[in-house]
């Protein structure tokens, strides 16, 4: 594999539960728990999982956009939690994020084309005059016109809005894009453009992505490497031909036998899990997903399975594998 550009170990993200009112309640919620991971430069990393599953929270981690509790994570071999405040900005222009709801991260009340200026005014980037020329040409390599500029984010469908949004996050030239569910919103004819748009943008602008989402389909066709999350923990990491082909763990398994398939007449032996997924307020004892797995044994309630490598490049936690 070639140099990471980015690495995480043993990244745990806890948040702490305070009761309101008279409940006296108190604990942690386990969003993220020991997790290790590395990215290559110019490769597409997909992290799949079910909602709540702690994909959101690790990506925050690992832009920084989140202190984690415990862990690190490198950039080029550099712990970002001992940036100071200019390193911090210049990986701010290396590391950029493009979220799930383009509305919601656009300020209706700017124009798009101040939108999209808006990383190069706060970094200064050039002249006022060559800031402009960018603007105009972001919004020509997404797929607008540069008259675009002038107009308000309502006045965009969600496609649109989610391209005006790439064209910020590209404005700075960064070498890192970390997606967050960037079509789920969308249209399912509007998200095959957009993606299509973002596997053109990476050769253009030769960018290493982190690819989340829960559509497995989507994650198939442009990622190169993927790994699965359940409860806060990766249980499996392998190449996509591998993960597609072959699913090694449980969850793995029943999460890709659920995808439907596009030909009606196809038949999918469906692995159907028992109960729902366990609070992270208080997760089970051993293997997080031993109560809903159809192959657990005594072990998989009391011991955490380990980690690890069972293959060149595959990882999987699992008693049984």
């Amino acid at each position: 594999m070639a140099h990471p550009i980015l690495a995480a170990e043993h990244v745990a993200k806890h948040y702490p539960l305070k009761g309101a009112g008279f409940s006296r309640r108190q604990g942690r919620v386990l969003a993220v728990a020991d997790v290790s991971l590395s990215v290559a430069a110019g490769e597409v990393f997909g992290l799949v999982g079910e909602s709540g599953c702690g994909k959101s929270t690790l990506g925050r981690a690992l832009l920084r956009l989140e202190d984690p509790t415990a862990g690190r994570v490198f950039f080029d071999g550099e712990n970002i939690a001992a940036f100071d405040p200019p390193r911090l900005k210049q990986f701010r222009r290396e590391a950029q994020i493009v979220y799930q709801d383009p509305y919601s991260s656009l300020n209706p009340r700017r124009k798009v084309g101040d939108l999209i200026a808006e990383p190069l005014d706060i970094h200064r980037v050039g002249a006022p005059a060559e800031r402009r020329e960018r603007v105009a040409w972001l919004l020509k390599v997404v797929g607008l016109l540069p008259e675009h500029g002038r107009r308000y984010p309502h006045e965009f469908s969600g496609g649109q809005r989610q391209r005006i949004v790439i064209a910020r996050a590209l404005a700075l030239n960064p070498r890192l894009l970390l997606a967050d569910e960037p079509v789920s919103a969308l249209d399912v004819s509007i998200q095959a453009q957009v993606v299509n748009l973002l596997k053109e943008l990476q050769t253009q602008f030769k960018l290493t992505y982190i690819f989340i989402s829960h559509d497995l389909s989507l994650v198939e066709y442009i990622c190169d490497r993927v790994a699965v999350m359940y409860l806060g923990r990766l249980v499996e990491l392998a190449s996509k031909q591998a993960l597609y082909g072959e699913p090694i763990h449980p969850y793995t398994q029943a999460l890709l036998s659920a995808a439907p398939v596009p030909d009606p007449k196809a038949r999918k032996n469906r692995i159907l899990l028992a109960g729902d997924v366990p609070s992270p307020i208080h997760p089970p004892s051993g293997c997080s997903f031993h109560p809903r797995c159809r192959e657990r044994c005594d072990i998989c309630s009391e011991q955490l399975p380990e980690f690890r490598e069972i293959s060149p490049s595959r990882f999987v936690a699992c008693h049984r594998r």
